[in-house]
């Protein structure tokens, strides 16, 4: 018995010396985070990101990359775009904590690399943050878990606050109807040591459960009865063929826009026609498919489903689908509004035409428009639109709309590249239809009686007014605002005005307040 007992104390010896040399070679593996250079003076949450990597380049992971596409389409201007790498993960640990210690994040393991589009071409990038392991920064989506975080670099918005605010209000607007719109707080940031700024951090757009609440596919199942989650993509054609199709959007059947005076007149095809060279429109597949025969599947779904929304509203037919999804027919069993939403979550699409409609984005017609189907079995086999985003050029940043008045979303607008007549035709396409006009009204004046978009309002002023010492730390790392030769062509007369972080939210809401008291005028009941 004796033996026994020596010989399970020595195993447990063993065991804990292992496990005590594990455990201490595990934490040998974190970096010593450089010295802070963050003022003391500053209010915001300081989140800290340190590379593993102790090269004397390892810095030009932040502030070199910029996306293929972008780079390819400006090397035509600069031939040293051409040696411009794309964005790549760096292996990084990341923590974060609030000043007054209500929340800390030790130091977690995670790989970080710039992300975006065009905005990746500014020397303030927006960054990308993949813990190795679900992580809540913050408390942010109700303390929900995930893996994949955003900082937003707010580079070309002098307020720092478009973004934030938008999500705000539609947060509140959707989260009623079961929808997601990504949470965000402003944070400062340091990588290395080295103060980068403020960032909003927000969520990644992804499918997942808390977000898009879609059911992906399991890792290479290849049938079609799962989630899709979809972007209407101006950059479609830069995604590999899988992840990308080409909408037909009724044989680009002409749109009425809704400029609240019928259209004055006017229709608008929104792909090429007549002589009028047009970029193609399309869809990215954002989650994940394993066959050609979920690509083709959604494709025809998609487009399908819009044939069936026009059909009722310019021609009052009724079409729908056979059981498999894959072909219309005309039928008058049902009426056009009831075949509508037989496949269309409307109550969705009015959120998010309202949220357009508020913030006068001027991507509204060309990106970042987002939607999903799930066709699994608890899945509503419906075209359901959510996730809004990418609100920096919006509420009077770009001229447009800039009094804050007249109809916009589903309007004539143009593209922010070619400057060419476009239209969201998933906004417009329901326009006229008075029982959507109606959802529309009421969905308004639950939100406004709320106090939604008053306290959307309330948390820009509290904002700015509360982390001044913050933005005017930023501004003096970037000088953006004023040396703005980057995006200044981009930007309102009224916003390439505002010296200061104080005076660009003053604009944002008194821009805010006129949008909101002319919608209103409009559609309260």
């Amino acid at each position: 018995m004796n033996k026994i007992k020596k010989a399970l104390s020595v195993c447990l010896s063993a065991a804990l010396l292992f496990g005590c040399s594990a455990k201490k070679d595990t934490e040998e593996k974190v970096p010593v985070f450089s010295e802070s250079n963050v003022s003391e003076d500053l209010s915001l949450p300081l989140l800290s990101i340190q590379t593993t990597s102790q090269d004397e380049n390892v810095m030009d992971f932040i502030k070199k990359p910029v996306a293929k596409h972008v780079a390819e389409s400006m090397v035509q201007w600069d031939p040293s775009y051409a040696t411009t790498p794309e964005p790549y993960y760096e292996s990084c640990y990341v923590k974060l904590s609030t000043k007054d210690e209500s929340f800390s994040l030790k130091p977690h393991a995670a790989q970080v690399k710039v992300r975006g589009n065009w905005t990746t071409n500014y020397p303030k990038k927006p960054l990308r943050i993949k813990f190795d392991q679900k992580l809540n920064l913050l408390g942010l989506n109700d303390g929900a878990e995930f893996k994949n975080w955003v900082l937003l670099a707010e580079y070309k918005d002098g307020s720092m606050l478009r973004n934030k605010a938008t999500l705000y209000a539609a947060r509140q607007i959707l989260k009623e109807d079961g929808l997601y719109a990504a949470d965000s707080q402003l944070v400062n940031v340091e990588v290395n040591g080295e103060y980068m700024g403020v960032y909003l951090l927000t969520e990644q757009q992804q499918a997942a459960k808390n977000r898009v609440n879609i059911k992906p596919p399991k890792k290479d199942y290849k049938g079609t009865d799962t989630g899709y989650f979809l972007e209407f993509d101006g950059y479609f054609v830069n995604e590999e063929e899988l992840h990308k199709f080409p909408l037909d959007l009724n044989n680009n059947a002409a749109l009425k826009p809704y400029d609240g005076n019928d259209g004055s007149g006017r229709t608008i095809k929104c792909l090429s026609a007549g002589g009028t060279i047009k970029k193609p429109l399309g869809v990215t597949i954002k989650s994940d498919i394993y066959s050609q025969e979920q690509h083709d599947f959604i494709e025809n779904f998609v487009n399908n489903t819009y044939k069936i929304m026009y059909e009722a509203a310019y021609n009052d037919k009724a079409f729908v689908f056979d059981k498999d999804y894959k072909n219309i027919s005309e039928t008058t069993s049902v009426t056009p509004r009831q075949a509508v939403e037989k496949v269309v979550d409307v109550q969705s699409l009015i959120d998010m035409y309202i949220i357009c409609e508020l913030a006068c984005d001027a991507d509204v017609a060309w990106s970042s428009f987002y939607m999903d189907a799930d066709f699994s079995d608890k899945g509503s086999k419906k075209l359901r639109f959510e996730a809004p985003w990418d609100f920096d050029s919006a509420m009077g940043n770009r001229p447009r709309c800039t009094d804050g008045y007249g109809y916009y979303a589903a309007n004539i607008v143009p593209d922010p590249d070619t400057e060419k007549d476009t239209i969201n035709p998933w906004l417009a396409v329901l326009a006229y239809e008075d029982w959507y006009r109606d959802m529309i009204k009421e969905t308004w004046t639950k939100a406004y009686d709320s106090g939604v978009f008053e306290q959307t309002c309330q948390m820009i002023q509290d904002d700015s007014t509360n982390y001044q010492a913050d933005f005017k730390e930023n501004y003096k790392k970037w000088n953006n605002i004023l040396m703005n030769y980057l995006f200044e062509f981009e930007l309102s007369d009224k916003a390439k005005k505002c010296v200061n972080e104080k005076e660009a939210a003053d604009y944002l809401l008194n821009w805010l307040q006129s949008r909101i008291d002319f919608l209103n005028s409009e559609w309260h009941k």
